[in-house]
This record gives structure tokens, C-alpha cells and sequence, in this order.
């Protein structure tokens, strides 16, 4: 390899790795995305459910989940589509932890924060429901505007459509559904309502818990165990870069 040669690929690889350093959202290779800006670690397939229930039968009542003061009121079920209600979300994310799926049992379905008065206070921008929310509120919401980038059916005046809005970008993602999402949060003015958030046009709201929305798994590793077992890319390119520029600084 002469010297251009070498240089030219030494820029490629420092622009990868540099593409890398600043990466939100990182594919791990092994069914993950971790997004170390929120130091989350997300199912890679967003409809998994479509295929893995673990273990529970699709549309077969459940059974009453100790965490839905509403579950008597309505057949807890997982649909072979994926989509699912309320109590089938969290039976099915109690099976997940108990498969330890992936080598972890603490998945959960993602969080909101319900700030203000209780419940929905409904805004085109800054509040904890509607469009452009603030983002601290919604697990969902700050991946599905910030790490992705897509664009809310109005923006912060109330004016829409906007041009390019919707689910636009999935990233890494397999499978993201442009539709409704469930939170793992329920919807504190009633019994039969729970948070969700709506990856199809950006709003995070309420939803009756007897409704059919998709349900993905996120977990948090603040402490660590957000790592791939497979190297990123730009890892691989930093290691080739160091050998290729000690094998130059011996020939020098």
C-alpha cells in the first residue's frame, strides 16, 4: 500500500469511527439497540410480539393481571398481527422476563411521566400529552422525535399536516408499526386507561386499556449492561486503523 493509499484509508476509517462516537441509536448485533444518549436498551424488532409470544397463546384470554385494576372488566389477549391490550402487554413482558430474554429480566414496557394536573393536559407543544411533548415526559416519544427524528403531524402552533410528517424513519429498528404504541404507565384519572404513544403522527395520550395497540420492550442499564456482545463497526475500524499505523511507524 503506498502512502496515498494508506492515507486515504486511514480518513475513511477515522470518519466512521467519528460517524460512530456521535450515534445515538447503536444496532448490537444480537437483537438489541442500545441508545446511549438515554442509556436505554430497546427490543430491535418493534412487532416481536407477531412472533414470540413466549410461551402465551394468541387470542386467548390471559387472565387478570395483578397490575390492571381494570383487568376484570375485559379478555386480556395477544393477536397473532401483535397487536394486543393493556393486561395481555404486561403478561407478555412478565414472560419475556421470565424467558430471561436475551440474558436479562428486567424488560419492561416504556415509561411516561404524567406532569401537571393529572392526567392528559393536552398542548401542540411542551406538555406531557399532544404533539411535540416534552420529551422527558415519554420513553417512546424521545426516541420516536429526538434519536429518530421524525417529524409530528402539527408542529408547536397547531398548524399541520406538516410537510414529511409520520413515521419516517425506524432507524435499526425492525418492524416498527405505524400506529399506537402501548406505555407500561397507567392513565391516572381512570381505572381503564393507560398511556400510549403514537408512532404514526407523534402523540402521546390516553387510551382505554381494552383497546388494541403494538407493545415493545425497553430496559435501563444507567449502570452499565447496555454493550453488544458483537463490535460495532467503528470499533473494528479503530483496531484496523492502530494496526495498520504501528505497521507504518515500524517501516518508518
Amino acid at each position: 500500500m503506498d502512502c496515498r493509499t494508506f492515507l486515504k484509508t486511514a480518513v475513511a476509517a477515522l470518519s466512521l469511527l467519528a460517524f460512530d462516537a456521535q450515534a445515538t441509536l447503536i444496532d448490537n448485533g444480537d437483537g438489541t439497540v442500545t441508545d446511549d444518549v438515554s442509556n436505554k436498551m430497546w427490543i430491535k424488532d418493534f412487532n416481536l410480539a407477531a412472533s414470540n409470544t413466549f410461551g402465551l397463546a394468541y387470542s386467548t384470554d390471559l387472565g387478570d393481571h395483578p397490575s390492571d385494576s381494570y383487568a376484570a372488566s375485559y379478555a386480556e389477549q395477544i393477536f397473532t398481527s401483535g397487536y394486543m391490550n393493556w393486561g395481555a402487554a404486561l403478561h407478555w413482558i412478565d414472560a419475556m422476563n421470565t424467558a430471561n430474554y436475551l440474558g436479562f429480566n428486567d424488560w419492561r414496557l416504556p415509561g411516561v411521566t404524567d406532569t401537571g394536573s393529572s392526567g392528559c393536559n393536552f398542548a401542540y407543544t411542551g406538555t406531557d400529552c399532544g404533539y411535540n411533548v416534552d420529551l422527558a415526559t415519554g420513553e417512546l416519544a424521545d426516541l420516536w422525535y429526538r434519536a429518530l427524528g421524525n417529524t409530528p403531524l402539527y408542529d408547536n402552533s397547531g398548524s399541520g399536516p406538516q410537510a414529511g410528517w409520520g413515521l419516517t424513519n425506524a432507524g435499526p429498528f425492525d418492524n416498527m408499526q405505524s400506529f399506537a404504541y402501548w406505555s407500561g404507565t397507567a392513565y391516572a384519572p381512570s381505572t381503564y386507561g393507560a398511556w400510549g404513544f403514537g408512532t404514526d403522527d407523534g402523540r402521546q395520550d390516553g387510551a382505554g386499556k381494552s383497546s388494541g395497540l403494538y407493545a415493545v420492550a425497553v430496559r435501563s442499564c444507567d449502570a452499565g449492561g447496555c454493550e453488544g456482545t458483537v463490535p460495532v463497526p467503528g470499533t473494528l475500524a479503530l483496531l484496523g486503523l492502530g494496526l495498520a499505523g504501528g505497521a507504518v511507524r515500524r517501516r518508518r
